[in-house]
């Protein structure tokens, strides 16, 4: 069935693209403010029973005061509040190239979903055609083996749940193809709001740490829109971590 996403107004203050990191003469590195994520990773379970947190495409992030996954064996995107420490309280540093360790506050799933092929048939009644913004901010970004983005819509009723799912189109001229789909479930008029919602790659075909081009297709509220990401495979998977469903249309009534 397909996942549901309620879009709720969300606050994230961008203090610089690697805050946990930028305090290399420092024992502890304070964040400017608590409450705000000064990190969006990927939360991987690894071998020994704990996790580590990817931030980009070549840092890893590990936890100094937690030892288990919030999330169990489950891999997801979340945004994080953490400082860096120098004692990573936790085995498995010299797994990786680049790691740090960090304190962390606090971290928040976000809605995480697998990639769907695109349908023969009924792609409107199946995924909707709704318009739907995509938010060029530090949160909209293609790492890890994942296309997250900052959604833009209109938001009237808090009791309507709208429905966004990424369709894979296949390859053109060595650029993969994807189009966002977002069903509004009626729920065309209000205010504006915007949510993160990060979607797993794992099953579009590319080599691992090859790089490649992803072009993201959507309705804006003024027409047809892309917009093109660079891409590359994912670097660390230390153990086999259970995923979400997929989605796929023949689940759908």
């Amino acid at each position: 069935m397909k996942t549901i996403l309620k879009f709720v107004g969300i606050v994230v203050a961008f203090m610089a693209i690697l805050t946990v990191g930028s305090c290399d003469t420092d024992d502890v590195y304070v964040p400017y403010n608590p409450s705000f994520a000064n990190a969006l990773v990927t939360v991987k379970p690894n071998a020994e029973g704990g996790f580590f947190m990817q931030l980009n495409d070549s840092v890893v992030l590990l936890p100094a005061n937690v030892s288990q996954s919030p999330y169990g064996n489950k891999e997801v995107r979340a945004l994080v509040n953490c400082y860096r420490v120098k004692d990573n309280g936790q085995t498995g540093a010299g797994k990786f190239d680049n790691s740090y360790s960090v304190y962390v506050n606090w971290m928040d799933s976000i809605l995480t979903k697998n990639i769907v092929n695109f349908p023969s048939e009924n792609v409107d009644e199946l995924y909707g055609n709704d318009a739907v913004e995509i938010v060029d901010d530090w949160t909209t970004v293609a790492e890890d083996g994942y296309l997250t983005l900052r959604l833009r819509t209109l938001w009237g009723n808090d009791g309507v749940a709208h429905k966004v799912n990424l369709l894979y189109k296949g390859i053109k001229d060595g650029v993969f193809q994807v189009e966002l789909r977002q069903d509004a479930m009626g729920d065309t008029k209000g205010h504006w709001g915007d949510a993160l919602v990060a979607f797993n790659l794992k099953d579009v075909n590319m080599a691992p740490q090859k790089e490649a081009k992803l072009a993201l297709h959507y309705l804006s509220f003024s027409g047809e829109k892309t917009v093109t990401f660079s891409l590359e495979g994912r670097k660390y998977d230390l153990t086999s971590a259970e995923s979400s469903p997929a989605p796929y249309s023949a689940r759908l009534k």
